[in-house]
């Protein structure tokens, strides 16, 4: 599937460092985000399409498939135990699931303070704020934030506990989302909380939305483990 030339390409962009995007991803259809440059962090949050208070569940995915990570093979839950999307290919290898977008207090922390008011279109942007603002186009708000994806970037945990972050993203690498149910796709691309750079250059994200198509029988979620079968057949229940 890495030759996207032979297949329908519904929409291509290219999403700059440090902005919010969003699109309502049929079922069928796949998004396939592309770091550009390398080193890209696009956090993600999902809902539902017919209805906004259900979304994705990050304890529900990680607890069914006995993973603390996404990569291909895994399907992303909602809150209700259905299917939002499934993740049908990936040459990054490792997204985390653990922790959140960066906020105003973390991006100042790390990297200073520029603000609008003096500094315009360069001001310094976080990931909570520009989420919240995305997430507002819908008649979202604060209280419709929930956990996130953050694509590209890869969260170990240490023998004391602690944390460890690697950001392994190189230019080139990509994954492929397709959607179960017609989903809303929310994403930022602010560099992660917990970004070890001394500099704010966050990466741009290429987006190309186009007709995967690929059969439940194909799909290597599906057969990944007997609770993810489940998830699809309470999917397909819900969309007849």
């Amino acid at each position: 599937m890495s030759n996207l030339e032979s297949r329908l390409i519904l929409f291509e962009k290219n999403i700059p460092g440090g902005w919010n995007f969003s699109h309502v991803l049929k079922k069928g259809s796949s998004l396939r985000l592309t770091d550009i440059e390398g080193g890209v962090n696009a956090s993600m949050l999902l809902f539902n399409q017919k209805d906004y208070s259900e979304r994705y569940n990050m304890a529900d995915t990680l607890k069914a498939q006995y993973t603390s990570y996404l990569t291909k093979g895994h399907a992303l839950f909602s809150d209700m135990g259905r299917v939002l999307v499934s993740i049908i290919e990936d040459t990054c290898g490792w997204h985390d699931a653990l922790t959140s977008c960066s906020t105003p207090e973390s991006i100042q922390k790390q990297f200073g303070k520029k603000n609008y008011q003096e500094f315009r279109n360069s001001y310094y942007r976080d990931g909570f704020t520009s989420l919240i603002t995305e997430v507002s186009k819908y008649g979202m708000a604060l209280r419709d934030m929930h956990s996130m994806i953050n694509l590209f970037t890869r969260i170990d945990v240490g023998s004391n506990g602690n944390l460890i972050y690697t950001n392994q993203a190189k230019a080139g690498a990509y994954v492929d989302i397709q959607a179960e149910m017609d989903t809303l796709v929310v994403l930022n691309t602010c560099p992660h909380p917990m970004e070890i750079s001394a500099s704010y250059s966050p990466k741009p994200l290429k987006i190309t939305v186009w007709e995967s198509n690929c059969l439940v029988e194909d799909n290597p979620a599906y057969h990944l483990r007997e609770e993810n079968k489940r998830g699809f057949i309470n999917t397909a229940n819900y969309i007849k």
